[in-house]
C-alpha cells in the first residue's frame, strides 16, 4: 500500500541484506518512523511492545527474527533459546507460533552453517504467502461488497462497520478485514467504513483511520459503544473484522470488544464476516473461550491516552484518578 503516495510494506528487508525494517506503529498516526531490527532481542521488543502487531504481521516478524537470530547465533542453543525468546513476546495472536514453528521446523535438521541463509528464505517466503492470502481475502471479499451495493440499487455507498486495525499495517500488506475495502474502492465501488477507536490503545482512531485516508477511503471515526445504534438504525450494511486466533471449531478470538459488535449485529440481522488467513487458524484447540490465552496488558492503557498538544508536542495524560485500578483485557 502506499503512505503519501510511495508504495510500502509494514516488513521488509534491509539494503544490507542482514537488517529487517518495519514500522513503528506506537509513533503513529502523528510520525511516520521506520526501524531497523538487528537481532532476535529487537524482534522479540518489536512484537511485545506493540512496533508491530496484527496476527500475521506478528508472525512475519517472529519469522525474520528467527533469521536475525541465526545470524547472531546459529548453534542448536541459539536456535533454542531464539524460539523461547520470541513465542513468549505475545500469548494470543497464533501466527507467532505457527511462524516459529515453520522456521525452527526447518532449521533444526540443517548443519548451524547452512542456517542463516535457509532462514533469510524462508521468511521471506513467509511474507510473501502473506501477502497472497490477503489479496485473495480482498477478492472475495469484495464481492460481498460489491453484492451490499446492487442491494442498495447502486446508489448509495456500501456502509462497513470494522473494529481494531485489520488493514495493511497489520499485515505485510492488502489487510484482513480492511483488503475487501480496498478492492472495492479501487473497483470503483463507493464504500464508507464506520471506524470503531477501538480502546484501550485506539488501534482504530490511530492506526485504520490513517491508512484509509492514506488510500483515500471514505471513513468516519467512532466511538466504541455506537455500532449497536448504527444497526439500529440501518446505517451499517455489514460488518468485518481481523481475528488473532481461530479454533479448528470455529471460535473468533479478535480485538477486546469485537463480541459485542457480533452480537449486535446478529441482533439487528446485519451480516458480520471474519477475514481470516489460513494461518490464523489454530488446529489443536476448538473451545476458544476455554482454550485461547486473552492477553492481560499494562493498566496504563486504559488510565493514559497518547495524543498531540496545542503546541504539537506528542504526549500521554492520565484520564482517571491518581490510584484508581484498571484491567486491560487485550
Amino acid at each position: 500500500m502506499k503512505v503519501q503516495g510511495k508504495p510500502f510494506r509494514t516488513i521488509w528487508l534491509s539494503d544490507d541484506g542482514r537488517g529487517v525494517e518495519i514500522i513503528d506503529q506506537t509513533k503513529l498516526p502523528f510520525e511516520f518512523v521506520t526501524v531497523v531490527l538487528r537481532g532476535r532481542t529487537d524482534a522479540a521488543h518489536a512484537i511485545s511492545d506493540m512496533l508491530v502487531r496484527g496476527a500475521p504481521l506478528i508472525g512475519a516478524t517472529a519469522a525474520y527474527g528467527m533469521a536475525l537470530a541465526m545470524a547472531e547465533d546459529a548453534t542448536d542453543e541459539g536456535l533454542n533459546s531464539a524460539y523461547a525468546t520470541l513465542m513468549a513476546a505475545r500469548p494470543t495472536a497464533v501466527n507467532l507460533r505457527w511462524a516459529l514453528d515453520e522456521m525452527k521446523s526447518l532449521l533444526v535438521p540443517l548443519p548451524p552453517q547452512d542456517r542463516q541463509a535457509a532462514a533469510y528464505v524462508r521468511a521471506a517466503e513467509i511474507a510473501e504467502e502473506d501477502v497472497g492470502i490477503c489479496s485473495s481475502i480482498g477478492e472475495h471479499g469484495k464481492a460481498l461488497i460489491e453484492a451490499a451495493w446492487e442491494k442498495k440499487g447502486r446508489k448509495d455507498p456500501v456502509n462497513v462497520l470494522t473494529h481494531c486495525n485489520a488493514g495493511w499495517l497489520a499485515t505485510v500488506d492488502w489487510g484482513t478485514a480492511l483488503a475487501p475495502i480496498y478492492k472495492a474502492h479501487d473497483a470503483g465501488v463507493p464504500v464508507h467504513v464506520w471506524v470503531d477507536e477501538t480502546r484501550p490503545r485506539n488501534q482504530g482512531a490511530s492506526l485504520t483511520s490513517w491508512e484509509l485516508g492514506q488510500h483515500g477511503v471514505p471513513h468516519t471515526l467512532i466511538v466504541d459503544n455506537v455500532g449497536g445504534h448504527l444497526m439500529q438504525h440501518g446505517r451499517v450494511d455489514l460488518c468485518i473484522v481481523g481475528t488473532d486466533r481461530t479454533t479448528a471449531a470455529g471460535d473468533v478470538c479478535n480485538k477486546i470488544g469485537t463480541y459485542l459488535k457480533a452480537l449486535a449485529a446478529k441482533d439487528n440481522g446485519v451480516p458480520f464476516y471474519v477475514a481470516l488467513p489460513g494461518p490464523t487458524i489454530d488446529w489443536t484447540i476448538e473451545d476458544g473461550v476455554r482454550d485461547i490465552p486473552i492477553e492481560e496488558r499494562d493498566a496504563t492503557e486504559v488510565t493514559e491516552m497518547t495524543g498531540v498538544s496545542a503546541d504539537g508536542t506528542v504526549c500521554a495524560v492520565r484520564i482517571s484518578p491518581l490510584g484508581t485500578r484498571a484491567a486491560n483485557y487485550a
